[in-house]
């Protein structure tokens, strides 16, 4: 582990030095490992650089703040395809949905009125609120994905609302407490990393001037610490292993965010957006697929990238990753949290637990397991960890399977909840004898040898 370490030593300094970046702070959490930090350079200022070092994290802010709204909907406050006029009195614009602001697809535009990086003086809630009259939805709702602060700072007033305090409140009291990330919040303290610009045509760093964001802070107000922000990586990535009631949220719900709904670069593909969530597909030499999760972040003289790993051969669990660093254009905070993930499950993979038996399926389950045919295809039915699941024969390795849970009040029927037909319904048919001899799944019928759709048998040659 001491190579691996030294690995990832390395890997921060050559980021540090190639991108000219007058301090970087890394950290690398996972569940079977102590927590590994690095930090490089100077804080601008009389505090030594550590670990513990504050810089701003920019848009990674809007992760906290799209948890937030999430928690308001599973609390019943608000539906994700509620207009946000039904719960703020907007003079324009209310009409768009609360799901679309999420997933930066409403067609906002990016900014609240008025040029806010000339002046460095963000608009107060009031302001920004009378203001929506004079702001362009910039394409038609749904079209493509257009990155907005100003639809983020409506979720975060929009919370505040719904909870009785301001953003700062329900966030510190909902999310930053409860998962201890206690050097994370809306102002720096003493000490805080400077943030600066280095001149592109000499060894020049000027620092940035400090900004506070005012209305638009649930969008990218908040300061924090390289730990601080690896172990919200790994909540997002794996928040079971950091919140096992789900009393911050649901790891259903988590899974919601997570799921892609528009790519953030047409013509590329090379990343997708969920609900608040940037998420980031990795490449793997083997069948399992890889996915980073979080956000990236950019303020005046700071750059920041907190990603959390799923899926793969290696990945630990609450394996999350932040780097921040004190350029605006240190672009080289921005790959390397994905590197440093990448190299840790490469060279310090996650241990392999070893299987154990199990209790076996329920006896009136038994006659369902094996192979099946539907749609000309072979699929392979189990019994594994407490639940029946369905695979295609040829399916690789790392696809996931399809699980079903039982319905209560129908003994012989099941809901898929993971992996394909999610949502869809198999209902097994039994004969006199009450022998399986049919299922259907998704209405699509299964039997035990390949039939054509009019019910000629292969093997019977009728």
């Amino acid at each position: 582990m001491i190579a691996v370490n030294d690995r990832l030593g390395r890997m921060v300094r050559q980021a540090q030095a190639r991108g000219r970046v007058p301090a970087i702070s890394a950290a690398l959490h996972r569940a079977d490992r102590p927590l590994w930090t690095c930090a490089v350079g100077d804080t601008g200022n009389d505090t030594p650089l550590g670990p513990e070092s504050v810089f701003r994290i920019g848009s990674v802010t809007k992760t906290f703040t799209s948890v937030l709204v999430m928690q308001c909907r599973d609390d019943g406050l608000l539906d994700l395809d509620d207009p946000i006029g039904r719960h703020l009195d907007l003079p324009a614009h209310g009409e768009l949905t609360i799901r679309r602001l999420l997933s930066h697809t409403a067609g906002l535009q990016r900014e609240p009125h008025g040029d806010v990086w000339d002046s460095l003086r963000a608009p107060g809630v009031d302001e920004l609120l009378a203001d929506l009259a004079r702001v362009e939805r910039v394409l038609p709702t749904g079209r493509r994905y257009h990155y907005s602060n100003l639809g983020m700072a409506l979720l975060g007033e929009l919370v505040g609302r719904l909870r009785g305090g301001t953003w700062a409140e329900v966030l510190a009291e909902r999310v930053l407490v409860p998962l201890g990330l206690t050097a994370t919040g809306p102002t720096p303290g003493d000490g805080a990393a400077t943030g600066f610009l280095v001149d592109a045509y000499s060894d020049e760093a000027h620092p940035e001037p400090p900004t506070d964001f005012g209305a638009v802070a649930p969008a990218a107000q908040l300061w924090s610490t390289a730990p601080d922000m690896a172990r919200w990586a790994a909540f997002l990535a794996d928040p079971t292993a950091l919140d096992p009631a789900g009393a911050v949220l649901a790891p259903a719900t988590l899974d919601e965010m997570r799921w892609p709904l528009t790519t953030t670069d047409e013509t590329l593909w090379a990343a997708g957006f969920g609900l608040g969530l940037i998420l980031v597909p990795q490449p793997q030499p083997q069948p399992q697929r890889v996915v980073h999760v979080g956000h990236d972040g950019a303020m005046p003289g700071f750059l920041a990238a907190v990603y959390g790993r799923r899926g793969g051969d290696g990945t630990a669990g609450a394996m999350g990753c932040a780097v921040l660093g004190s350029s605006g254009t240190g672009v080289a905070v921005f790959d390397l949290p994905h590197q440093l993930l990448a190299a840790a499950a490469e060279h310090d993979p996650a241990d392999v637990e070893p299987w154990r038996p199990g209790p076996p399926a329920p006896d009136h389950l038994r006659g369902v397991l094996g192979r099946w045919w539907g749609e000309g295809f072979e699929y392979v039915f189990s019994w594994h960890d407490g639940a029946l699941r369905a695979r295609g024969a040829d399916d690789p390795a790392g696809k996931p399977p399809a699980v079903f849970a039982p319905l209560p009040d129908r003994p012989d029927a099941f809901r898929t909840v993971a992996g394909r037909e999610v949502g869809e319904l198999l209902r097994l048919t039994r004969d006199e004898r009450g022998t399986v001899v049919r299922m259907h799944w998704a209405t699509y019928r299964f039997t035990r040898t390949q039939e054509t759709f009019d019910g000629y048998d292969f093997r019977t040659g009728s």
